[in-house]
């Protein structure tokens, strides 16, 4: 189904049938039109695939919120830093020259970037919100290089739907789909306020979705794998956060 017509079934189904014939019906008709997010199971699945399937049609191209640079949070809240392996440790020690991003998957030429080489894709910044499950936010300036800039490098495949990125945090894992994916202000960041990306907010390098609530902008990520299935990674839920009770869409 194109682009079009898929809207225009979606305004008319999804966004409309709740209130008509229920949840479960706007749930079948994102299933017919492949909106529909891996953790849509259970007893919130139909609500989980409602809200993922409204966002990508309604909000398909929209831009977070940015900030002026006096709005800048002062005191910004890095959460809880893990504790720090020997091998991080001795990547810090060594200010991080050996750090790698290793990207493979449903790519044409697999890489393994160095900082530096994420440094000399084309700059971008952004004054944005990031705004945690927990309750705390703040508002800073993230600089990096776009997602869509290293996927162009490697050469994705055309029928690739998600990218799946790991960190160094040991347990956690994310992913997002090709519409944040490829979107212009989701970064592989390594600035943040006009300076190094801190390790307390996940430098040397920190994925950056700002169109979704902060667990999805992982720290310490070391490796992006481009695929066109969710369910081969960890318990096929699209991240650890659902295996925690926490959405796999986290759409703000």
């Amino acid at each position: 189904m194109n682009d079009i017509s898929r809207r225009k079934l979606m305004r008319a189904g999804v966004v409309a049938l709740p209130g008509a014939v229920g949840l479960a019906a706007a749930a079948r008709i994102a299933e017919r039109n492949g909106l529909v997010p891996p953790d849509h199971s259970g007893l919130y699945g139909p609500g989980e695939t409602l809200t993922y399937a409204a966002q990508r049609v309604l909000t398909a191209h929209s831009l977070a919120r940015e900030f002026d640079r006096s709005q800048i949070s002062k005191k910004p809240f890095a959460n809880e830093t893990p504790k720090k392996t020997p091998e991080f440790l001795r990547l810090e020690a060594a200010g991080f020259v050996d750090w790698r991003l290793k990207v493979d998957g449903m790519v044409a030429r697999p890489a393994e970037f160095s900082i530096a080489q994420i440094r000399s894709f084309p700059a971008h910044s952004q004054i944005t919100h990031l705004a945690c499950e927990e309750g705390w936010s703040y508002v800073a300036e993230w600089t990096g290089a776009l997602l869509s800039d290293v996927l162009h490098e490697v050469s994705m495949r055309p029928e690739a739907k998600f990218v799946v990125y790991d960190c160094m945090d040991k347990g956690w894992w994310e992913s997002i789909d090709m519409a944040d994916a490829l979107h212009p202000q989701t970064f592989v960041a390594y600035g943040f306020n006009g300076g190094e990306l801190p390790v307390a907010f996940g430098g040397p390098l920190r994925m950056r979705v700002p169109r979704q609530l902060g667990y999805k902008s992982l720290k310490y990520i070391t490796r992006l794998t481009v695929t066109d299935s969710l369910k081969k990674f960890g318990k096929g839920l699209g991240s650890a956060e659902p295996e925690f009770g926490y959405a796999w869409y986290a759409g703000i």
